[in-house]
């Protein structure tokens, strides 16, 4: 009955960088997957975009993560960084508000890079399904572009 649910969404790369699999993020919570599955990108754009048409459920008032739901239900955490949580807001635009509806390309966030790489063991931006789907990418350590199709399966 629920085997296709999110078969509507069509899911981009929120940001231009090299994509991996979440197992090799530099945070034991996200490689073990206890947020949910998921993929990471080395970043090499300033603007998280959204990936998805749909709504944003939050945003974390240290503006380092950004919860979507997508139009169908799919549930997805966008969170930058490692530690960034202590950079409390440093380095970081939000473009976004709670509940604010989103189109897929629009600017979630902006982030400083540069400001904030020495600050944090690392700058991957870090995409998770929390509502217990698997993540599967399709190929690991390419560079893809912002906003490209076809770099996972969500099931």
């Amino acid at each position: 009955m629920f085997k296709n649910i999110f078969k509507k969404t069509t899911f981009v790369s929120p940001v231009a960088g090299t994509i991996k699999n979440i197992k090799d993020v530099a945070d034991d919570s996200f490689a073990q997957k206890m947020l949910g599955d998921g993929f990471a990108i080395t970043p090499e754009g300033n603007q998280i975009k959204s990936p998805v048409n749909g709504e944003v459920v939050f945003v974390f008032d240290t503006k380092h993560a950004i919860g979507l739901k997508a139009s169908d239900g799919l549930e997805i955490l966008i969170h930058v960084g490692v530690d960034t949580v202590s950079l409390k807001g440093e380095g970081f635009s939000t473009h976004v508000k709670n509940n604010q509806k989103v189109k897929q390309g629009d600017v979630l966030l902006t982030v400083d890079f540069d400001k904030i790489q020495s600050k944090v063991p690392s700058t991957d931006v870090i995409v998770v399904f929390s509502n217990g789907e698997t993540c599967t990418v399709h190929e690991p350590g390419k560079t893809v572009t912002e906003l490209e199709k076809d770099v996972i399966t969500v099931k």
